[in-house]
């Protein structure tokens, strides 16, 4: 029951696109220093280490990752997943982009990426199942 309300408390937060570039690394990395982010981030974006240092504060005051202050250097760990930011992201395009269908979604994903012959059978294979599970 907990688990609910705190990815229903993430979905409300709707985290903004720096702080999943930051969750991104420390799903990768963690526990994490803001150092061991920062090195990161800068690997492919031009950012101060302050500005990831308050970006970090700011999501430990909104509640989506914890900080554990035990040492000098303090060590920092996602709250939600990887699955329940995707989920949440995900709603949020369909919901505003492609009003509300997830049909219109899967038919710009598919024609705008050059599936190979694998990620289409991977593709039929759960649409089938996809379908048996809706007939039970």
């Amino acid at each position: 029951m907990y688990e609910h309300i705190r990815i229903m408390k993430f979905m409300e937060l709707k985290p903004t696109e720096s702080e999943l570039e930051v969750l991104q690394v420390m799903w990768e990395k963690e526990p994490c220093t803001v150092r061991d982010v920062h090195d990161e981030l800068v690997k492919t974006k031009d950012v101060g280490y302050t500005s990831t240092l308050k970006l970090m504060q700011i999501m430990f005051d909104k509640g989506l990752v914890e900080r554990d202050t035990t040492s000098r250097s303090h060590l920092y760990k996602a709250l939600i997943s990887r699955d329940q930011a995707q989920d949440t992201a995900l709603n949020k395009i369909i919901d505003t982009v492609f009003k509300g269908s997830g049909m219109d979604l899967i038919m710009k994903a598919l024609g705008q990426h050059a599936a190979s012959q694998k990620e289409i059978d991977v593709i039929t294979e759960y649409l089938q199942q996809f379908e048996n599970n809706k007939k039970d």
